[in-house]
């Protein structure tokens, strides 16, 4: 039940994320309901998506869980040294210095390099969905990014080093926060000393 629970949530959470990638289809979709309408309808999906998906992957841990395979030790250990970088690509997605310009989408990048870094150290079955459909996912919207011609938006502004440094610094603290009060408190499962 929690599996295909966590599915659907994952075909809408990624479904309408994928929507953005399809630019013709979208604009329809924004002639039909407005820039309005549009932007909370993602919304309202995406929070729906989401919230199935906690709530299915949880239900699987707690009731249903299937190994596939065990991964060993040291790729637990790759995983949580991958996790910082992942964190600091996402951040520099929002504070935007040399580490966005070098890496075009560090949001993308950082997406991809999290669910790798959980497919390392996760050999259960809902483990391998969840973060196959992620990684998946960035893969084909990286390579759709290459195909899209988005004009008329203004540029967003980029800085230098000095945002390089604040990224990184926000990056540290936000996954030292990940590792020892997220992870453990509302996953339920300690990263380090388990």
């Amino acid at each position: 039940m929690g599996l295909l629970v966590m599915i659907l949530g994952l075909v809408l959470f990624l479904g309408v994320h994928t929507l953005t990638t399809r630019r013709e289809l979208r604009g329809r979709c924004i002639a039909m309901m407005g820039e309005g309408g549009y932007k909370i309808g993602y919304a309202l999906a995406s929070v729906a998506g989401l919230a199935l998906i906690v709530w299915g992957f949880a239900h699987y841990r707690a009731t249903g869980w299937i190994d596939v395979w065990h991964p060993p030790t040291a790729f637990k250990h790759i995983a949580v040294a991958l996790m910082l970088p992942a964190v600091i690509m996402v951040v520099a997605s929002y504070i935007r210095g040399r580490i966005y310009t070098t890496l075009k989408h560090p949001m993308l990048t950082g997406v991809k390099l999290w669910a790798a870094a959980h497919l390392l150290a996760n050999g259960d079955l809902g483990s391998i969905i969840l973060f196959g459909a992620f990684l998946g996912w960035a893969v084909f919207d990286r390579i759709s990014l290459k195909h899209r011609a988005d004009t008329g938006a203004p540029p967003i502004p980029v800085g230098g080093p000095a945002n390089d440094l604040i990224a990184i610094a926000v990056g540290i603290v936000a996954y030292l926060a990940l590792v020892f009060a997220f992870h453990p408190a509302v996953i339920g499962v300690p990263v380090v000393g388990a």
